[in-house]
């Protein structure tokens, strides 16, 4: 039987009634041309699924959904199709095990799971707009929470055209392979089950989903070597909640290097299951049911729809600064128009950061060519790079081997796992903790403001090199965004490097100061982006921790008066924008108060400094790491020092 969710005169949800099976409908690919009413017109709004069943139970939502008003858009799971959209036989989707996944990703397959469906990703990879490692993160786990977060109702339909099959009932999840995850193949399921049948256990029933493979093998994986198995590793999770650790401070000298970066990071994890709950799949099922009614929530109240007229405000700001930079270097005062300019860039890569999102038109291509007017006809940096970039970032937040935003070696260090030499999954390459390495970490506390300072050269080098080598799209439809990229480089290049430095200042000495200040004015940005992170957990929880909690336990909010969210430029409701990164910036203000309730619901601790605060956290954990390498470099020196080099870690 299926249920109706009758709605009341008034708007309201109202009860559930009893109606007879309906055929099941299976989109089409043609289906993609679909567009989504306007949400002011959908009416009556309709309630998260999630009320269609009790509060403990993952809500996965049905592919198709029998509702009052079948032109009901929601902003969680697979839209609803149209009632007339069914034309000819449909057939329902096979319904596929564990082991049947299992084998698949084993095989070289990419498959991820998006409420009860099962998507194979393979032939889009090269096509995705937001690059290919965004995807291969989500593999072999649900990547519900994240689609919905990141992805329109057109792209949501799109999905579906890479469907092979579904599941049922809650899906545990796999690390990925690109997180050191190991699949069994097919032969060794079957012989594992042999195995198990051989010995009287009892099996795992064909639609049900059996525990995780063994994961993680320290020696498999270069670079990811403080993993350890599934078993291993949920024993290191819940086993050290007692906080029977010991402290760093207490590492004895004779403890080598690679035992001693152990201790700290189970010292990090029971900190961190102390202080959140726990990653066990009940609690977190819980935890994504009351995200996913939030999430309805924010929709239903509009806080999607984009505030225009802000964003003329905006504008405004922007060309008053530009003319700012005219009229001072017109009367000779450089520093002055120097000053303009940098003040112009740090407000508008705010505005690319939210067309990068689709935050302002919600259209893709329309936001994507805002994002690169913005940043590389009139900014110089690659919009392209930074949405690589971002996108991973959003999606392996915080996770010292994953996320690009916090892998600055020999610069910085804000984790000691960095301490090991990681490689990166994003660069695929070692990050070397090498001589540099050892005097710049030490120091790092001091030089942070100075190297943030001159930050924006780095990133021209970087926008380079992703447009010349190529590293975004080739196919699909974000392919010709690099070309037009390459047009506003040679456009940037020729009215800041040729119209402005050289034709309207008179000599080097007033070009080198021209360029020194624009771009130190811009740097405060460079702080705002990672003041909201670079304090916080860079533990890893598990693959079972829901979206919502770890964004929460990543991520940071800087608390500040609301005169001042121009200088901020949404970047201080960045626990809001990580939870919801297509809400429009100017709304994030609104939907705070709705998180922190949230918060308060679930127990999740919400993350809230002053912008003074907020910096003096950041230095200290810059500091911390400076003294964990100085430990470690005395646990080295002493093992040296003894000769004794039985057990240790290399």
């Amino acid at each position: 039987m299926h249920l109706k969710l009758a709605a009341a005169k008034d708007g309201r949800c109202g009860e559930l009634t009893r109606l007879p099976p309906l055929r099941p409908f299976i989109l089409a690919p043609s289906a993609g041309n679909f567009k989504s009413p306007p949400r002011s017109k959908l009416s009556p709004r309709v309630p998260p699924s999630s009320i269609l069943q009790p509060a403990a139970v993952l809500p996965q939502v049905p592919f198709a959904v029998a509702m009052s008003h079948p032109t009901t858009q929601r902003i969680t799971g697979f839209p609803a199709p149209l009632a007339s959209a069914s034309k000819g036989p449909t057939r329902i989707p096979p319904l596929m095990t564990r082991d049947e996944i299992e084998a698949l990703i084993a095989e070289g397959r990419n498959i991820i799971i998006v409420h009860d469906q099962v998507i194979r990703v393979d032939p889009w990879l090269k096509y995705h707009p937001g690059g290919d490692k965004a995807m291969l993160h989500m593999v072999g786990k649900d990547a519900s929470d994240e689609v919905d977060a990141y992805h329109s109702f057109e792209a949501r339909q799109q999905m579906l055209r890479y469907r092979i099959g579904r599941i049922e009932g809650r899906w545990t999840n796999f690390p990925p392979p690109i997180q050191g995850g190991v699949y069994r193949t097919r032969a060794e399921i079957d012989a594992a089950s042999h195995d198990a049948h051989s010995s009287k256990d009892i099996s795992p029933s064909p639609t049900t989903s059996r525990a995780p493979s063994p994961i993680f093998d320290d020696n498999d994986v270069p670079g990811l070597r403080h993993r350890v198995s599934g078993k291993d590793k949920d024993k290191a999770i819940t086993g050290n909640a007692s906080g029977s650790v010991s402290p760093a401070s207490s590492v004895h000298e004779d403890m080598d290097g690679m035992s001693y970066l152990d201790t700290v990071t189970r010292e990090h994890i029971s900190l961190d299951l102390e202080k959140y709950p726990s990653p066990d799949e009940e609690t977190q099922a819980k935890i994504i049911v009351k995200y996913r009614e939030l999430h309805q929530r924010i929709y239903d109240e509009g806080l999607y729809d984009c505030n225009y007229w802000a964003y003329a405000v905006e504008v405004t700001r922007y060309t008053l600064l530009f003319m700012g930079m005219l009229v001072g270097i017109h009367f000779q005062q450089y520093s002055i128009g120097a000053f303009c300019l940098g003040a112009m860039w740090h407000q508008l890569v705010f505005a690319a950061h939210d067309a990068g999102h689709i935050g302002i038109t919600h259209r893709f291509h329309v936001d994507t060519v805002i994002g690169i007017i913005i940043a590389d006809f009139i900014g110089g940096l690659s919009m392209g790079w930074w949405k690589r970039n971002h996108n991973v970032h959003h999606i392996v937040t915080n996770a010292p081997e994953h996320d690009p935003d916090i892998e600055h070696m020999p610069l910085f260090a804000i984790s000691h796992r960095l301490l090991g030499s990681l490689r990166s999954t994003y660069y695929e390459r070692v990050m070397e903790y090498n001589a540099v390495a050892k005097v710049l970490l030490r120091i790092q506390a001091w030089t942070y403001y100075p190297f943030l300072a001159l930050g924006r050269f780095n990133l021209y080098v970087l926008s380079w090199d992703y447009l010349l080598v190529g590293r975004g799209p080739k196919k699909g439809p974000a392919a010709w965004h690099r070309w037009l990229e390459i047009a506003g480089q040679i456009f940037f290049w020729y009215w800041f490097g040729y119209g402005v430095l050289y034709k309207m200042l008179p000599d080097n000495w007033s070009r080198f100061t021209f360029v020194m200040v624009s771009h130190i004015t811009s740097s405060p940005l460079h702080v705002q982006i990672v003041l909201s992170h670079f304090a916080m957990s860079t533990a890893d929880l598990g693959p079972q921790e829901s979206f919502a909690q770890k964004m929460l336990r990543t991520t940071m909010d800087v608390d500040c008066p609301e005169w001042l969210d121009f200088f901020h430029g949404g970047l201080q409701f960045q626990v809001i924008h990580h939870l919801f990164p297509r809400v429009p910036r100017h709304n994030l203000r609104t939907t705070q108060k709705l998180v922190q309730e949230f918060c308060e619901e679930v127990g999740i601790p919400y993350a809230l400094y002053g912008f003074a605060n907020s910096n003096k956290q950041v230095i200290g954990r810059l500091a911390e790491v400076s003294r964990q390498a100085s430990i470690l470099a005395k646990c080295q020196k002493a093992i040296i020092e003894s000769g004794n080099y039985s057990g240790v870690h290399y």
